[in-house]
Parts: C-alpha cells; sequence; structure tokens
C-alpha cells in the first residue's frame, strides 16, 4: 500500500533533469521525426546539410557521401573545418562543443554563415547520440584532428593524429541499434535522390554518393555523381521528364528581392494535376508556408492581369479561379532566408511574413517578361487556364452530384456494395474486389461484423490521363466516394477531401495475381494517390495478397505465396502432389478465399505508404500511368520478379 501511495506521489524527486544528450536519446522522435526508415536516413541529411552550409558560405564546393560496408555513413567535404581550439566558457575543444551539444554550432554568428539549413542547432550533436559511434576528424591548418564518441560520449579529448595539406571535415556514424530497432539498413535510392536535389539547389558544388556495399557489372562500387550548372531548371526537366510540356522553355528567375535570394522555376504540361514543391535553405517544406503564398499570389495576378488584357477571357460565361492557373503547373520555389522561423519542429511550413511580398514580386516580374517575350507561349498558356476553368465548372457539378449521394443526406450507398454491421469506422474494413464473381465469393466468405465488399467492374478510370470532371463522373469512382462515405470539400477548402464521415479505417484493395490484377490494382492506387493522398498518408490503404498456389497431396493441402514455399512443398509432400496456380480470385471457393487473404488472424496486407518529402512515388505514377512506353518498360524490367516482355 505504500508504495502505491509513493508510485502516486508527484513530488520534487519526480522532476528529472537529463544530462548531455540524454533527452534527444530518450526522445529522438523529437528531433528527427521518427526512428522507422525516414528518420534514419535523416542522419545523414543533418550531417550533409552542415556541408551544404559550409558550401552557401562559399568555402566549400565538393561533398562526398559514403555508405559503407557494416551499413556506417562516411560524409565529407572540403570546407574549412570545424574549429578544433578550446572553447572559452566550455573549456573543452570547440570540436567536442559541436558534437555534444544541442544548440551549439556557427549557424548563429551571422559573420560565419549568412544562411543555414540547420536552424535549431540540432543537427549533429543529434546524429551523435543517435549514434552507436561516431568518429569526427578535422584537416585543419596542416594537421588531422580526431575525436570519437560513443552515443554521444566523448571516448578521448580531440588529438592530432597526423599532418595534412587537406582541409574540411569528415564524420564518420553507425547509427544505434537501440534506437533504430526496425532497420538499420540504408537505401542508396533514397540518399541518392536527396543528393540529386541538393546538388540542384545548390547549383556549381559537386555531390558524390558511393556505396561500397553493392558493385556493378564492371565490378566497381555503385555511385552517382551530381553536380548541376543550372540549377532549378534542370530540376523541372528531371521532374517532369514523363510529361509533355505545352511551352518552349522553362520560366525561370534568380535573384534577390527585399534582402531575401529568391529562385523560381516553372513550367507548363499537359497533365491536369497542380505539382509545386518549395524549398527554405534546402529544407523541403511540404506544408508549404509564406512563400508557397507569394508565389501563387504572383503567378494569379499577373496571368490574370495579362489574360483580361488579351481579351481571351471575353467569351467565358464565369469567373476564374487561382486554381486555374495551377493545373498542369510544375513549379519550384527556392528561399534562402537568415532567420526563418518555421512553424513546428519538423520545419515543413515556412512562418516568416517577409518572404510572401519577395517572392511574389519576383515572380510578377519573370511572368511579365516572359509573356512579352514570348507571346504564343503566353496564348497558350491563357488556353489552359481557360480550358481548366471550364472543366473546374463541371467538375464542380459532378462532384455536387457526390455530394448529394451521401450516406447522411439519404441518398443511400452504392446497390453493389455488402455492408458490415459494425458502426465503429476504427473496427471496420473494406475490401474493394476485382469482378463481380470474386466480389459474390468474397461476400459468402467474410466475416460480416466488420468487413464489408464492394465489387469493381473491370479496370477503372486511369485518372492520370482524365480530366477532373470524367473522374467525378465515372460511376465505380463515385461508388467508391459514396462507399467510403468521403466527400469534397471543407471549410478551409473546396477541393480537399473530407473524410469526417469515413466509414472505413481499412481499405484493402484485392486483386488477382495476374498481370490484369496488378494493373487495376495500379490503377485504384493511382486513383487514391491523386483524389484521396490523405487516406494513404494516415494508412488506412492495403493491398491483400491471395496465395498464387495450392499444393495437394491425397488429403493434405497448403498454400504457397511464392516459387520457394510452392517447392519446399512439394519437397515435403513427396511424389504424386498436384499443383494448382491460382490466376484469379474466382478459382477459390469462399472458405478458401477466408482461410489464406481475409482472415484477420492468418492473411498476409500490405500496408500502402508514402513520404511526402519523397519526389519519386508522383514521378513514378506519371511515368506508369502516361503514354511514354519506353520508360514504363524499363521500370517493369528493373522492378518485376518476372519480366519477359517480348512475348
Amino acid at each position: 500500500m505504500d508504495q502505491e501511495i509513493h508510485k502516486n506521489k508527484y513530488s520534487a524527486d519526480s522532476i528529472q533533469a537529463l544530462e548531455g544528450m540524454e533527452h534527444v536519446r530518450m526522445r529522438p522522435s523529437m528531433y528527427i521525426g521518427d526512428i522507422g526508415l525516414r528518420g534514419l536516413h535523416h542522419l545523414v541529411y543533418e550531417v550533409v546539410d552542415n556541408s551544404i552550409d559550409e558550401a552557401l558560405a562559399g568555402h566549400c564546393d565538393e561533398i562526398k557521401v559514403t555508405i559503407n560496408v557494416d551499413n556506417s555513413i562516411t560524409t565529407s567535404d572540403n570546407g574549412r573545418g570545424i574549429p578544433i581550439g578550446m572553447h572559452k566558457k566550455e573549456g573543452v575543444s570547440a570540436l567536442e562543443v559541436v558534437m555534444t551539444k544541442i544548440g551549439a554550432g556557427g549557424k548563429f554568428d551571422k559573420d560565419s554563415y549568412k544562411v543555414s539549413g540547420g536552424l535549431h542547432g540540432v543537427g549533429v550533436s543529434c546524429v551523435n547520440a543517435l549514434s552507436e559511434t561516431l568518429i569526427a576528424k578535422v584537416y585543419r591548418d596542416g594537421k588531422i584532428w580526431q575525436q570519437e564518441y560513443t552515443r554521444g560520449k566523448p571516448n578521448a579529448p580531440v588529438t592530432s593524429i597526423g599532418n595534412s595539406d587537406q582541409r574540411g571535415t569528415e564524420v564518420t556514424f553507425k547509427p544505434d541499434h537501440e534506437i533504430f530497432k526496425q532497420t538499420l539498413e540504408f537505401n542508396f535510392e533514397t540518399l541518392s535522390l536527396r543528393m540529386r536535389e541538393l546538388s540542384y539547389l545548390n547549383k556549381g558544388i559537386k555531390i558524390t554518393i558511393l556505396d561500397k556495399r553493392n558493385k556493378n557489372d564492371d565490378g566497381d562500387f555503385i555511385s552517382e555523381t551530381f553536380k548541376s550548372k543550372e540549377g532549378l531548371k534542370e530540376f523541372i526537366h528531371f521532374l517532369d521528364e514523363n510529361r509533355e510540356p505545352i511551352i518552349g522553355n522553362v520560366i525561370s528567375m534568380e535573384g534577390e528581392k527585399n534582402m531575401v535570394p529568391v529562385e523560381v522555376a516553372m513550367i507548363y504540361n499537359t497533365s491536369f494535376t497542380e505539382n509545386l514543391h518549395s524549398y527554405v535553405n534546402n529544407i523541403n517544406t511540404h506544408e508549404g508556408g509564406t512563400h508557397l503564398s507569394g508565389f501563387r499570389r504572383g503567378l494569379t495576378t499577373t496571368l490574370k492581369r495579362y489574360a483580361e488584357n488579351s481579351g481571351l477571357l471575353d467569351k467565358l460565361k464565369f469567373e476564374i479561379s487561382g486554381d486555374d492557373f495551377r493545373e498542369g503547373l510544375t513549379a519550384i520555389i527556392s528561399v534562402k532566408v537568415a532567420e526563418p522561423q518555421f512553424e513546428g519542429q519538423t520545419k515543413t511550413k515556412l512562418g516568416n511574413r517577409e518572404v510572401t511580398s519577395a517572392v511574389s514580386q519576383a515572380v510578377s516580374e519573370m511572368l511579365e517578361n516572359y509573356l512579352e517575350e514570348n507571346p504564343s507561349d503566353a496564348k497558350t498558356i491563357v488556353d489552359k487556364v481557360i480550358l481548366a476553368a471550364q472543366a473546374r465548372h463541371a467538375a464542380r457539378k459532378a462532384r455536387e452530384m457526390i455530394q448529394r449521394k451521401t450516406v447522411m443526406s439519404g441518398g443511400g450507398l452504392p446497390g453493389k456494395l455488402s455492408d458490415c454491421s459494425e458502426q465503429d469506422p476504427s473496427l471496420c474494413e473494406i475490401f474493394l474486389v476485382e469482378g463481380d464473381s470474386a466480389g459474390g465469393t468474397a461476400k459468402q466468405g467474410r466475416d460480416r461484423n466488420f468487413q464489408a465488399i464492394l465489387p469493381l467492374r473491370g479496370k477503372i478510370l486511369n485518372v492520370e490521363k482524365a480530366m477532373q470532371h470524367k473522374v467525378f463522373e465515372n460511376e465505380e469512382i463515385r461508388n467508391i466516394y459514396t462507399a467510403l462515405g468521403v466527400t469534397i470539400g471543407t471549410e478551409e477548402d473546396s477541393k480537399a477531401l473530407n473524410i469526417e464521415k469515413l466509414r472505413y479505417h481499412k481499405i484493402v484493395i484485392m486483386c488477382d495475381a495476374d498481370v490484369d490484377g496488378s494493373h487495376i490494382s495500379t490503377l485504384i492506387l493511382t486513383f487514391f494517390f491523386r483524389y484521396m493522398k490523405e487516406l494513404i498518408e494516415l494508412g488506412y490503404i492495403y493491398i491483400a495478397t491471395p496465395p498464387l498456389y495450392l499444393v495437394k497431396k491425397g488429403q493434405k493441402s497448403d498454400y504457397a505465396w511464392n516459387d520457394d514455399q510452392r517447392d519446399k512443398l512439394i519437397q515435403e509432400f513427396g511424389s504424386g502432389t498436384s499443383v494448382q496456380r491460382y490466376k484469379g480470385l474466382g478459382e477459390m471457393n469462399a472458405e478458401q478465399l477466408w482461410n489464406t487473404t481475409m482472415d484477420p488472424d492468418r492473411r498476409t496486407l500490405r500496408k500502402v505508404t508514402y513520404d511526402p518529402e519523397d519526389k519519386k512515388a508522383d514521378k513514378v505514377f506519371t511515368m506508369l500511368m502516361g503514354d511514354e512506353v519506353p520508360p514504363r518498360r524499363e521500370f517493369i524490367e528493373k522492378n518485376a520478379i518476372y519480366a519477359n516482355i517480348d512475348v
């Protein structure tokens, strides 16, 4: 009893004052976002950002990142090297202060750095705290200085280990398995994509990434080197390589407005989606902020003024909105701000008010000049805007049709939906099933308490190539909206997805295990990515994995999900074993479908995840569902388990 009282007592002893970097180790997600794959890669970005800041200050032009055999990372640059002299206040080397104190660094001294990414002084000290071991080498004043750390604590003072005429900093760290329990394996592609992005955002800097774990066909380590001459112009071409441009050139500018360096590049293409990417001091602000507001304002006012003066809008019976100017637009806005104020710890939304007018002015000037100098491109853009406005008008009517047919307004649910009896969305799941026959089998096999079935007829519309109003007019897609209970339009945004009345927290795509089934899965995923991205971000979208084979011998039978499992079962059962290859869900009876694919105790569901910072997803969908065949073929050959395409 005394223990119980003691446990509930809140006293001075309950207050913990953590020493050194212990707080980072206790709450790592606060500092690096999460402790999964994303957080692991974030460690590399934090160290590289320091080198980039050195480059922005004009002291470094070469950065190298190496993934070592043991999955440790070495990053090096040819900058000034972290100072190693004695720090007056702390009484230890400045290198040790930088590596072991949060909020320590040269970024706060405006004479050393004009702009920086590592704003909160988190950077390298956090990487050190979350690493099993870290070795910092500094090449400075003709000597090599070194200090080693274990889990953020120095093993010995900074010592000189030799002479060198090199200069710069080299940091080697191995993430701590006690923190990163999910995985310690770095993905070369993910890191390479970020290094490419950094080279575009900071032209003239050479960034090399080397993977010592894998070799190419020539027997050399896999590596990539990035160095951009034109910066954002090249970045636009990279992002839009699978889209068809409608204007001749990339519209771009680089300059300084109100003491804020602004760089903008944009192009219009034949697609119907807006694709805006914004950066502050190389940090991807995927939630936008004041620089994005400034871009939108500058774009809308300038284009609207031009379109009205040109007389091309005279025949249009309704008002043009800001959204119409951004349809089919890919744009990158990059600003460098001396003292950025981010909304929130994760630095995904910029709050500096002065940036809005700076970007708006820059964009207005850039566009005015371009439209004046390129009248044919200007007419093409205005025609695209008019088409977008007409489509928006049609889409609004189609959306209203969806709105009217909601669950709550009495329009009823789709006739094809077999609903479940449970009312709590967090316990309910819905299966989007390919074909009516498989839908019938799933209906018989399901647990009707919490599992709903919506059969989809054939291949749904490819939303990547369809105009918005065509999407909303499509019956299958309307059925998905109505069945899920989601609508379009919130108080803040008339086009945003409203998920207040979402009826299921597990949406499972269940298709045949053949080529057509894969195609339909991709079509449905494209729809979710383009129109219901929030559901992917919340982790509500899953893909079912039906078995590929039924292996039988007499009364004995078992299922196999791949060839290895099949071969193992054949070996186990011995001679006289028969194998049935399931090409479609319809080949299974209700009991088999429940046992293999729908029973929560036995099934395997693949969760669909999406990282807003990752540009790859957008590119892949555009490439897979677009018109260009060669890149799609290359992707399939590279990623499919079997890819014999010449048949």
